[in-house]
């Protein structure tokens, strides 16, 4: 049964992933808490293996993704790689972060990202279009802020690219595409620093690896490659609003569920 579950949810954040740039993070994270919980895992630790999982995951749903997007021709390779040289450093730096917060804390502090996501999408917040792409160093800055707090909130970093590069001026559909491809180096950098700096914990279940649980990486990952195509080919024929405002109605339930 929690193998299903692992599926459905995979299957939900590849399409997620693909639709909004988001990495399926924002959805995969509260799910895997719950889980964690329902299977009994330590308070103290689950928190993080969710979050570290999410990473994990974010590999696998990133790749269809961005495949997707290149052959639309709507990924800015330029961006993606000088963004990188930050979201490295900023990823490792934010998996430190999290693993230094106490469980039930970083739960709370995910629960006001998902409530603040919630707001921005519901509501279609996005910054007015400024100056065009910035310079390499401040595309480098602004990669290691997003990589760090990725890292922290278990996400691809879509919710925070995608309005940066639109404030930039970059086209929403380019904005989604570059956002997606931004996300595997995050999802990379943070999972392996999850794995690493969980490794010695000693309140780790069967089949994790550092804070990497197994069975829902590998249940996650089947599905989500597959749906993240189906996503991201509807990101280019569908207008996303009623499904974000639904997504946004989701998230504001699980930030407050978290809250409380």
């Amino acid at each position: 049964m929690e193998f299903a579950l692992y599926l459905l949810l995979g299957g939900f954040a590849g399409v997620l992933a693909g639709l909004f740039g988001v990495g399926g993070g924002l959805i995969i994270v509260p799910v895997l808490v719950f889980s964690f919980t329902a299977q009994g895992f330590d308070p103290q630790i689950l928190t993080h293996l969710a979050v570290g999982t999410s990473l994990a995951t974010i590999v696998f749903t990133s790749m269809n993704s961005i495949l997707t997007h290149h052959r639309k021709g709507a990924v800015q390779w330029p961006v993606v790689l000088w963004m990188t040289l930050g979201i490295l450093l900023g990823a490792a730096l934010g998996s430190l972060t999290a693993a230094s917060i106490q469980g039930p804390l970083l739960q709370k502090i995910i629960g006001l990202f998902a409530i603040a996501m919630s707001v921005q999408m519901g509501f279609s917040l996005q910054p007015k279009a400024s100056a065009g792409v910035p310079g390499r160093p401040v595309l480098a800055v602004a990669g290691a802020v997003i990589g760090w707090a990725s890292a922290i909130f278990g996400i691809g970093g879509g919710s925070l690219t995608v309005p940066f590069l639109s404030w930039r001026s970059v086209p929403m559909q380019q904005a989604v595409g570059t956002s997606a491809a931004c996300g595997l180096p995050i999802a990379i950098a943070g999972a392996l620093s999850f794995a690493v700096v969980g490794w010695q914990d000693a309140h780790l279940p069967d089949w994790s690896v550092g804070y990497v649980y197994l069975p829902a990486l590998v249940g996650v990952a089947i599905t989500s490659m597959f749906f993240a195509r189906v996503g991201a080919n509807l990101a280019h024929r569908l207008s996303p609003s009623m499904l974000r405002r639904l997504f946004a109605l989701l998230l504001l339930g699980v930030g407050i569920n978290f809250l409380i």
